[in-house]
């Protein structure tokens, strides 16, 4: 312990030396304004800028104001720095769209910032006389188009910037908000499941429904993944189907009974997902908690640290199971577990759908959008920042689901704002051409753009290895295994850039096509849902071992529902024998059939999950 405090106190020193220690200064992080007003917390990136922060997500109308009252550590003329980003940078140089202004004791600052740079950068906003310790600092947003602020930085010194290196961000975060070295161990667990979509959602009821305790974290305020309101997907495949049809039940429990992509808010149901976990006495439900640590003794997790988005307090959670059903296999990524990402070749495992070569192309991530008719004439504003719109390119639409799909190019973990923001970007610029240059806009001309995407919808990234893994063979050739488990039941639904799209924006493409290639329902190894070399660490949803071939119908969300389910089941076999994941399938594997076959889910429901199912051969 004295070695780790001794190397932090070298690092400050470095970044700022002895002679410089006794300014006083103050660092507020953005995401922890009480008062937020219209500005959204944005946690996606914090693996790669080092935190959340506040987005002005208003969609070309300026958002509410955020504040939050400070207390200033004495009274004196301080310079100011805000970490911001102008995020339309990657397209176009010069001043971006993403305005804000800082208030500081009800006056604001007159710089504007959010403008300029291209990358995430500490902006001086200038320097303020603070006369009363307690004094209130507030954001002012002046476009509506996504001004991002990470953190406002005070100091009585001048040309004492804050680092802007992540590594020696995050000591001088610490130092200065005065977090603590180790973060408390919250009650022991028998799974923690990291990630509440419908995967993680339904792992932790089926382990809770067979005696196990449970800690279900989730880095949102909603839960559903990409079926909540955030992104609005409905949910895709069937349940019960295949060897084991109680699987899948737990979804007639808490599945919206509405389908459709890009819809409002409230068909996705976000408040009876809630509910419905609330009521699971063995479940603890952590929202806003994003796990940025693992801890690991040889080949097993022995913790995870999570942080929570908003306030930056840690918790430790324990455990002798872990589930990774965060889509990007981040906790399999920090745990050091094997993954791929990309196109395997077509030789690697005899894939007639795979490239010929092996590359890093995936499967994209959408950003949906609506429109709605007011009645009357609706205005936008102009919205130009390096796409190029006109006549014959641009998408004359008024709603944007699906296809509108971003980041195939691009790496879906180390480019994910670029991606996002991608998304967006299109988004905007074609409703302005839409709006203020078509020649025939008639159809347009009472349209307004009510809501916009600012959270994106993955379909693939991290797929973390098992002792098996699912390719195309299987599936087709419908080869059956002694673990065969849930019925995958969604065609072969690989994406890729409409080439229609690809004839104007070639490499930076935003729509998408596919060729779906029937199947007949197909029972999954339970191989397929743990580590090959994390001993104690499951996974379910989009990042279980499999090909980028097959993952194209293993994907859609109530198949990962049902991974969930044999996960949850597998973890209560695990606590009964004091067992690692790997041991069920060699000595218990019948008793996971048992479970599989009477299922945890409440008997004699109907089925209200017919929409979107999928057709099979």
């Amino acid at each position: 312990m004295k070695i780790r405090v001794y190397i932090i106190v070298l690092l400050v020193l470095c970044i700022f030396p002895i002679g410089k220690i006794q300014a006083a200064e103050l660092l507020v992080e953005a995401e922890s304004f009480t008062t937020k007003g219209g500005w959204k917390v944005d946690q996606q990136f914090m693996d790669l800028m080092g935190s959340p922060y506040l987005l002005a997500h208003g969609i070309g109308k300026p958002v509410e104001d955020a504040f939050k009252e400070v207390i200033f550590p004495e009274k004196g003329d301080y310079y100011v720095y805000v970490r911001t980003y102008n995020w339309t940078s990657p397209w176009k140089q010069g001043e971006g769209p993403g305005k804000f202004a800082l208030m500081v004791g009800g006056k604001k600052i007159g710089t504007v910032l959010g403008t300029s740079g291209n990358a995430w950068m500490w902006q001086m906003a200038g320097k303020v006389s603070i006369r009363t310790l307690k004094t209130q600092i507030g954001l002012h947003d002046l476009t509506g188009f996504d001004g991002r602020c990470d953190a406002i930085y005070f100091t009585t010194e001048k040309n004492r910037m804050p680092p802007s290196n992540i590594k020696e961000l995050e000591i001088f975060r610490r130092m200065l908000l005065g977090l603590p070295e180790q973060a408390p161990t919250v009650d022991r667990f028998d799974l923690v499941v990291v990630g509440a979509g419908i995967a993680g959602m339904s792992a932790a009821v089926s382990a809770a429904r067979l005696g196990c305790k449970v800690a279900l974290i989730n880095d949102r305020p909603v839960v559903g993944g990409n079926n909540s309101s955030e992104i609005r997907v409905h949910l895709g495949g069937r349940i019960e189907e295949g060897i084991y049809r109680e699987l899948g039940g737990l979804q007639k429990e808490f599945g919206p009974e509405k389908g459709g992509n890009a819809q409002p808010a409230e068909n996705y149901e976000d408040q009876k997902k809630i509910e419905w976990l609330a009521k699971e006495k063995n479940v603890t439900l952590f929202l806003n908690y994003r796990v940025v640590a693992v801890e690991k003794k040889e080949n097993k997790i022995v913790s995870v640290t999570a942080k929570h988005i908003e306030n930056g307090t840690e918790l430790k959670f324990k455990s002798p199971l872990f589930s990774d059903c965060t889509g990007d296999g981040t906790i399999g990524y920090l745990a050091g577990a094997h993954y791929r990402m990309g196109r395997e070749s077509r030789e690697e495992f005899g894939e007639s759908i795979a490239p010929e070569k092996a590359d890093s192309m995936t499967m994209g991530a959408s950003i949906q959008w609506y429109s709605v008719n007011t009645g009357r004439l609706s205005t936008f504003p102009k919205f130009d920042y390096g796409i190029a719109f006109n006549d014959e390119n641009c998408e004359r639409v008024t709603i944007g689901e699906w296809t509108w799909e971003t980041g195939m190019n691009y790496d879906q973990i180390k480019d994910a704002e670029r991606i996002r923001d991608y998304g967006m970007l299109v988004v905007y610029s074609n409703w302005s051409y839409l709006k203020n240059k078509l020649k025939k806009n008639d159809l347009f001309r009472n349209y307004q753009l009510d809501w916009v995407a600012y959270v994106a919808g993955k379909r693939e990234s991290r797929r973390l290895m098992g002792d098996y893994i699912l390719k195309e063979d299987d599936i087709i050739k419908n080869v059956v295994h002694e673990d065969a488990s849930f019925a995958t039941t969604w065609s072969i639904d690989l994406h890729k850039p409409d080439p229609q799209n690809s004839k104007y924006f070639s490499g930076d493409e935003f729509k998408a096509v596919t060729k779906h290639v029937l199947i007949h329902p197909y029972a999954v190894p339970y191989r397929c849902l743990y580590s090959r070399n994390v001993d104690n660490l499951f996974m379910a949803g989009r990042n279980i071992s499999v090909t980028h071939v097959a993952l194209g119908t293993v994907r859609v969300m109530r198949t990962a529902g049902m991974m969930g389910e044999v996960v949850g089941m597998a973890s209560s076999i695990c606590k009964k024998y004091g067992v690692t994941p790997r041991v069920v399938y060699q000595s218990h594997l019948d008793e996971l059939k048992a479970l599989m076959k009477k299922g945890v889910n409440k008997k004699g429901l109907p089925n209200n999950q017919r929409y979107n199912e999928g057709e099979t051969l």
